[in-house]
């Protein structure tokens, strides 16, 4: 037990609740911590047994002020959230590591997650079907109105008709006559629960394009579905939420967060780590939480902490108060800013002052979210009275938030509004006016590179004469007036340099903030009303996300001038987020390419890095959802909203976006007479009742998971092959070959796959020699759980840029044959003569969104070291928690200060007793010896290392 069981107390107003008051721990030590610290040293006290968690740890905690970024300490988080994509491979380790523990003679009922599990199962849903394909308009060809209960039988509709767009009939989906409804695997089989009208809460047929998406999702997807049902069924610890609730990062936030948890009478705060990169939105509601690597995620699942370095605290002080025309995101973006510049990179967020109570929970949890975008590992807000009168609406009983207040206060994990309570002393302190900020977009390349609305004309001129590069398309002078004229639906549309052709509201992040989403609505409700419309060609799609944000929409009765505009709800997951977006018309494909078009996606999710939506859209921009439904009516980001109209109203006048724009007041009055407790209600009902299809689908239940060899979605991976009782020591690595040569910035994207299989690709290779045919390929996030395909796909981004090669291409040289080939077979052959691989790179190698395949991959191609100038924090933990040794340059020294041209065979010695940040020696065949930095931070990664990454280390402990 821990040493500090005599902190035990019972809480005054229940006293049948026990927990530990901290707060008397440390005198008035405990008093001037951050309140995220606070969180953290009652961790280490209630888990302290002396072996993982040391008494010294919790001390080292209570010292921060003289300790921070000095010390190691471990943290075990309360609960792990998982979201499918990465949840496959975790659970498909999980299946493989007891078959490993059964070969090796032990118990494989023994292995189950340690912490309470989340899973939602909601990622691949992609956009196929972008236009609604059925005109759910009330009675569209006149005469009798048919009633509602004799909706048609199942049937496809005969043909298609046109994609609903602007007809006057069409004003809501009540009653659509008849209801073709697609005649889907599962649709005939099993009738779909009737969703409720929003506009006159009725039962309706589902709109054609959610029902069809969740029916593909299904089939698609039914395998891993299974495996999951499998896994819920015999894993302890795990809960499965299952399809169509909602994105992770929501149905984290609304349903899985406890805020304060119960144990059997036993309260602790809530805390989290998760797979998804949008984790730290739980900040927002006081929850201490960021995202980890499948990797780490794995290790705490398997109960170990995870070991951090006693972070800096940086205040955030808000002061002043906010101007109109600027949107929750530019609220969002301007803070995101002044963090970067204030350098929190590695540091918690904590933030106090006058402005946080003017931030509402959906600003806060946005701004908790873009961590990310700033560098920070979290961004908390302490729970304060918002924050209660939030859990209220969100559906937390009375008896429920008493406990929860009460307790908050009693270890002062409460903020309070009142100036005279004594704030906590932060390791430096940031001040933000909010009075002082103006709304931005990002791109075109880069989420950092911010561009101010009112100078997004001259912007994007200077990216076309700019030379090619982060910014830069470099086009010619005399091209950049370049217009195409293309044939699309019977008209004649012009396409030129900044076209939108790509128009994109997710709900994904930092506009699950329904303020955001509902202002998007109350434009085009005043766009349709002026008499402004969206040309056919634009992939328009609105996804809300979570139950919360379509709620916002169909209360507030705007669902239908979004639909006018072409914007049509396509299911609940995050869709083009992930590069999931259905193909662009090819009549406009091919016109983009002929003319050389610099096309534009503007879509509202946080992700926009190169390559991840069509590869003919060039240039990509991050805007509000507002802004993306007013640069889809402008058709172009070569615009000035000031002076230039958006188009030309019913009335004949031109309309700008000041006349349609919804100001502040009205959005708060809209808000607060649409958001109702019943929509917490609903999602808690969805979540409980579970999905039919789900609910019916049928999964095995025996103790090991019984593979299917045919299967080209979940395979048993490589991980364990070594698996003995004793670890081996290191061993060196002896003329290695380098796989790749890569520059700066390589991200994430790069490494590891997201978004559709390239025909061309390895991957789709082997996928065709499994007899599939592209339709069937699915997209990479669905076959995580195949380590074959994703190997196959690890360096396949056609926007890799290999210096072997000297342009973008997902191709490297294999030194020994001199043969140009596909990186995975390049591998290939140096694995089968057992020559090992590195790969040398610059700075920030592996930025961008953690993916556990990002390490998975290059350790199952053979790489066995990394030569980097710097990395990306999580992707170095990750690389060594699959047993890849990341290395680093000495600083000021680089491959070409070096004269390395990557053609030389590079030999690296590892000595037994290896110790954090040692310096080893690498040797080239040429007969150069360099120093380089092993960056191994602590012990436990080196034990890590040396037991061959987390998994066989756990694994071990079984035997």
């Amino acid at each position: 037990g821990s040493p500090y069981q005599p902190a035990i107390e019972a809480l005054e107003s229940h006293p049948e609740k026990k927990f530990y008051n901290v707060s008397n721990l440390g005198g008035t030590k405990y008093d001037t911590l951050p309140y995220s610290i606070r969180v953290l040293f009652e961790s280490s006290v209630r888990n302290c047994d002396g072996f993982l968690v040391k008494e010294t740890d919790a001390m080292n905690i209570l010292d921060w002020k003289t300790k921070q970024n000095r010390v190691e300490v471990p943290f075990c988080p309360a609960r792990v959230v998982l979201q499918d994509f990465t949840g496959i491979p975790a659970m498909v380790d999980f299946a493989a590591m007891r078959e490993a523990v059964r070969n090796a003679g032990g118990d494989p009922v023994k292995v189950n997650p340690a912490c309470p599990t989340d899973l939602t199962v909601d990622h691949s849903l992609q956009i196929d079907f972008s236009k609604c394909a059925i005109q759910n308009a009330p009675n569209p060809g006149g005469g009798e109105q048919k009633p509602l209960a004799r909706l048609s039988p199942l049937k496809p509709p005969l043909r298609k008709p046109p994609p609903c767009r602007g007809q006057s009939s069409c004003r809501g989906s009540c009653g659509a006559g008849e209801g073709g409804r697609s005649s889907g695997a599962f649709s005939a089989q099993i009738e779909n629960t009737p969703i409720l009208c929003p506009f006159h809460l009725q039962p309706v047929p589902e709109p054609e394009t959610v029902l069809k998406n969740q029916e593909m999702e299904f089939g698609r997807n039914r395998e891993r579905l299974q495996f999951f049902k499998w896994s819920s069924k015999v894993f302890e610890n795990i809960s499965i939420i299952p399809p169509e609730t909602g994105t992770a990062h929501q149905v984290n936030l609304e349903y899985l967060s406890r805020v304060v948890f119960d144990v059997k009478n036993f309260l602790h705060p809530d805390s989290v780590v998760g797979t998804d990169s949008h984790t730290t939105m739980v900040n927002g509601l006081g929850i201490l939480g960021w995202g980890v690597g499948g990797i780490e995620t794995e290790a705490v699942m398997l109960g170990m902490p995870l070991t951090l370095t006693l972070p800096e605290v940086v205040g955030c002080e808000l002061t002043g108060t906010v101007s109109p025309f600027a949107t929750s995101i530019d609220i969002v973006l301007s803070i995101t800013k002044h963090l970067r510049q204030a350098d929190v990179a590695g540091k918690f967020v904590e933030f106090f002052g006058s402005g946080v109570s003017q931030l509402s929970i959906a600003d806060r949890t946005t701004i908790a979210n873009m961590c990310p975008e700033y560098g920070a590992i979290l961004s908390f807000f302490p729970v304060d009275n918002v924050t209660l009168k939030h859990l209220k609406h969100a559906g937390f009983d009375k008896a429920k938030l008493e406990v929860t207040e009460a307790y908050l206060k009693a270890v002062k994990l409460f903020r309070n509004d009142e100036s005279s309570s004594r704030e906590p002393e932060y390791s430096q302190v940031v001040q933000v006016s909010l009075s002082s900020i103006i709304p931005y977009v990002s791109g075109p390349k880069r989420s950092q590179d911010r561009v101010a609305v009112n100078n997004m004309k001259s912007d994007f001129q200077a990216c076309l004469n700019e030379k090619s590069g982060v910014k830069g398309f470099q086009i010619a002078d005399e091209k950049q007036n370049d217009v195409v004229p293309v044939q699309y639906e019977g008209n004649e549309y012009k396409l030129s340099h900044g076209c939108v052709v790509i128009a994109a509201v997710i709900s994904c992040t930092n506009n699950c903030n329904p303020s955001v989403m509902l202002a998007a609505g109350l434009l085009a409700k005043k766009a349709v009303e002026a008499g402004l419309v969206v040309k056919p060609y634009i992939r328009t799609s609105l996804s809300p996300g979570s139950g919360m944000v379509t709620h916002y929409l169909s209360s507030s009765g705007v669902l239908p001038y979004l639909s006018k505009l072409g914007f049509e709800v396509v299911g609940y997951g995050c869709s083009t987020c992930v590069g999931n977006t259905a193909p662009l018309p090819e009549a406009i494909r091919n016109a983009i390419k002929q003319g050389d078009i610099i096309a534009c996606g503007v879509l509202s999710g946080t992700k926009n890095f190169e390559g991840c939506l069509c590869d003919c859209v060039r240039a990509n921009y991050l805007a509000s959802p507002p802004l993306v439904v007013a640069y889809a009516i402008a058709g172009t980001v070569h615009i000035d909203f000031d002076t230039e109209p958006l188009g030309t109203g019913s009335n004949g006048k031109s309309i700008y976006l000041r006349d349609i724009w919804p100001t502040r007041q009205e959005l708060h009055t809209v808000e607060e007479e649409c958001v109702i407790s019943s929509m917490f209600k609903e999602l808690k009902e969805k979540m409980e009742k579970g999905n039919k299809r789900w609910n019916l689908l049928e999964a095995p239940e025996s103790t090991l998971f019984p593979w299917d060899l045919k299967s080209t979605y979940i395979r048993c991976p490589s991980f364990f092959d070594k698996l003995a009782k004793e670890a081996v020591p290191p061993q060196a690595v002896e003329n290695a070959h380098v796989l790749l040569f890569l520059g700066d910035s390589v991200t994430t994207d790069h490494i590891s796959p997201a978004g559709s299989i390239a025909r061309s690709s390895a991957a789709a290779k082997y996928l065709t020699s499994k007899g599939l045919t592209p339709r069937e390929f699915n997209s990479y996030g669905a076959r995580r759980g195949n380590d074959a395909v994703m190997t196959r796909g690890t360096f396949a981004n056609i926007k890799l840029l290999n210096k072997f090669i000297g342009k973008p291409a997902p191709k490297t040289v294999h030194f020994p044959s001199g043969q140009t080939l596909d990186v995975f077979e390049a591998a290939e052959p140096y694995q089968k003569e057992g020559i090992p691989v590195i790969i040398l790179a610059g700075k920030k190698y592996g930025l961008g969104s953690s993916r556990d395949w990002a390490a998975k991959g290059p350790f199952l191609l053979g790489v066995k070291a990394v030569l980097a100038e710097s990395y990306e924090k999580v992707h170095r933990s990750q690389l060594i928690g699959i047993g890849i040794a990341p290395l680093q340059f000495r600083p000021g020294e680089n491959p070409s200060t070096l004269g390395l041209t990557g053609r030389e065979q590079f030999s690296i010695l590892f000595p037994p007793d290896l110790s954090p940040r040692m310096t080893l020696d690498i040797k080239t065949s040429t007969g150069k010896v360099f120093s380089v930095i092993a960056l191994f931070e602590n012990n436990m990664e080196i034990t890590l290392y040396k037991n061959g990454g987390s998994l066989n280390f756990v694994a071990r402990r079984f035997l």
